[in-house]
């Protein structure tokens, strides 16, 4: 399966990746819909969809912010994977066009990818609710260590990551232009991805029912693994030997 995989890398035209939240676990970053991954417990009481959702921030900020310093803002602690570095050599060498990642932790960036959409946002950039002032992860995370919520610089409102919480929509530009750029493209590579939050889940497809190939790298089955071509579940060890060939 590794050499069919270096095969379709090597006569695409046209290859993106679409990752997920397996890719980071190899960073030691915890797993979010896998096995012992923040979806299997809970929150002083509360779910991470609760955590995670619009309506619970605006009641209750310090929340999401006790919960997420441990994970969202500690992203200095966590260096790139196997996975990251290598997706960054294969668009240095013109082998991959892009990355479209539910992730939110960076590391696509600190590994040396230069096109990445974060298709769920980011928490490297941030707003006040109230006056929509902008701000930014390294204003924001000395707050959250010391376990306060950031607060507006010029109105005192809470301040909010640009990180898509449940109650929101996601960018319409974003997603428009990733269904788009997946539907030209003739090979997606779906990697550490459970492939089960919608609508990015089903951005693959559009590669299928352009015509192209879609490889699926991830621990557990996924809804899309019977319109792959090669499945693969071991990401540590696919991109160690998709390293070796393209160093």
């Amino acid at each position: 399966m590794i050499k069919k995989l270096i095969e379709l890398l090597e006569n695409s035209t046209m290859s993106v990746v679409f990752s997920g939240a397996g890719v980071s676990t190899l960073s030691g970053i915890r797993d979010f819909r896998g096995e012992g991954g923040f979806y299997t417990s809970d929150y002083k009481g509360y779910q991470v969809e609760e955590l995670l959702s619009m309506d619970l921030f605006l009641q209750d900020p310090s929340l999401f912010y006790n919960w997420a310093k441990e994970f969202v803002y500690v992203l200095d602690n966590f260096t790139p994977s196997i996975v990251h570095t290598t997706l960054a050599k294969l668009e240095d060498k013109g082998l991959i066009e892009g990355v479209y990642t539910q992730n939110i932790d960076l590391l696509h960036q600190k590994a040396g990818s230069k096109n990445v959409v974060e298709i769920h946002g980011s928490p490297a950039t941030s707003y006040c609710i109230e006056c929509n002032t902008k701000s930014n992860y390294s204003l924001d995370a000395p707050y959250v260590a010391k376990g306060e919520v950031p607060k507006c610089k010029k109105c005192g409102g809470v301040i909010k990551p640009d990180i898509i919480f449940y109650g929101e929509q996601l960018v319409p530009q974003v997603l428009e232009s990733t269904f788009d750029k997946m539907g030209q493209a003739d090979l997606v590579l779906a990697l550490g991805s459970s492939l089960t939050v919608q609508p990015a889940a089903s951005m693959p497809l559009a590669t299928i029912q352009n015509g192209g190939s879609l490889v699926i790298v991830n621990n557990q089955k996924t809804p899309l693994d019977s319109y792959a071509t090669v499945v693969l579940r071991d990401l540590e060890s696919t991109f160690n030997s998709l390293n070796d060939y393209f160093n």
